[in-house]
């Protein structure tokens, strides 16, 4: 790839529908210092590992992923939006707890089409009332957040989330087990099946853009970098 006289004005960079499980190191080599936005969506991404590189990131893009509940985050305090949509995370406390370390400054978040989010795009199962107290939940534990997955926090849920959001959590459903056990339980009761809803396709837009590439399909692996933020 070229370089662009212009280079440190660009702060944008996407690295999407590249099938890798990783961040390739050469994005954090070239680009890590000067980006502000990165969208990795549409890759099998497994780890974060070179994502402290980015050290001035301010929006993180990661749908369509497998990011699962071992994901390890560094610490970003300038990182403002974090997407996780149509990932494989189901422990939405651990989740919070790893934001509220590592993401402190975070104000837009969206988890939709993870188990984590239990409403009926994750989970027929789920309905209205559960994916409402889920809000109220997450909104307590980030007291940060101004938009949580597809609308922005109102007055209302701030005001209903600090009275109730402790109590409002969503437990999940305890594992089966996979091999019965040596001898039974004297209990008769039995844990409630889990039902792992098939997980759907997630897109989205995001603005419009000037890029530069060098395509998966032509001669090398697909960079797009903007310079207008």
């Amino acid at each position: 790839m070229e370089e662009d006289q212009n280079f440190h004005q660009f702060l944008k960079l996407s690295y999407c529908g590249q099938d890798c499980q990783k961040i390739p190191s050469a994005l954090w080599n070239m680009y890590g210092p000067k980006v502000q936005y990165l969208d990795l969506s549409y890759n099998s991404i497994e780890t974060l590992k070179g994502l402290e590189n980015f050290t001035r990131l301010q929006e993180l893009i990661l749908d369509n992923n497998k990011l699962e509940d071992n994901v390890r985050f560094p610490f970003l305090p300038s990182l403002r939006t974090l997407s996780l949509n149509n990932n494989k995370l189901a422990d939405l406390e651990g989740l919070i707890e790893k934001i509220n370390e590592y993401l402190p400054g975070l104000t837009y978040l969206s988890i939709l089409r993870n188990k984590a989010c239990p409403n009926e795009l994750s989970d027929c199962d789920k309905d209205d009332s559960d994916y409402q107290r889920y809000r109220y939940y997450v909104i307590y534990k980030l007291r940060k957040l101004r938009f949580l997955d597809s609308r922005a926090v109102t007055a209302r849920e701030w005001t209903e989330a600090a009275t109730r959001g402790e109590f409002t959590r969503v437990r999940r459903p305890p594992q089966m087990q996979t091999q019965a056990p040596a001898q039974p339980p004297s209990s008769s009761l039995r844990p409630m099946p889990v039902d792992f809803a098939s997980l759907g396709k997630h897109s989205g837009a995001y603005g419009k853009c000037r890029y530069k590439y060098t395509g998966k399909h032509s001669e090398g692996n697909r960079f797009i970098v903007n310079s207008d933020l």
